[in-house]
């Protein structure tokens, strides 16, 4: 950058791992931007829009993705999938990971 000026990006990831159970992976305002999956059969990331990970439920749920080993990834266009409380995840499969590409905070 000229005139030696620095900005900074309020961009990040989050890797959430095979837990079994629902796991608060960040509180508060929250866009998710994108997604990427290592390849794990069988597997389904459901992602809520809630504060706690015991108030994931139906009706918070905001996303479902379902993949196999071809692996999973995902450019949300846009402003991205707003999470006004937190995102709580689901991740279930035999091992592997995701990666989220998130901004805000």
């Amino acid at each position: 950058m000229s005139g030696g000026g620095s900005f900074s990006s309020d961009q990040t990831t989050l890797n959430l791992a095979v837990i079994g159970a629902d796991t608060l992976a960040r509180a508060g305002r929250t866009r998710i931007t994108s997604l990427q999956g290592l390849g794990i059969a069988n597997s389904t990331l459901l992602l809520h829009n809630a504060a706690t990970a015991g108030a994931a439920a139906a009706g918070n749920l905001v996303a479902t993705y379902k993949f196999g080993t071809e692996g999973l990834e995902v450019y949300v266009p846009g402003s991205g999938i707003l999470f006004d409380k937190g995102i709580v995840f689901n991740l279930a499969g035999a091992g592997g990971s995701v990666t989220l590409t998130i901004t805000g905070g």
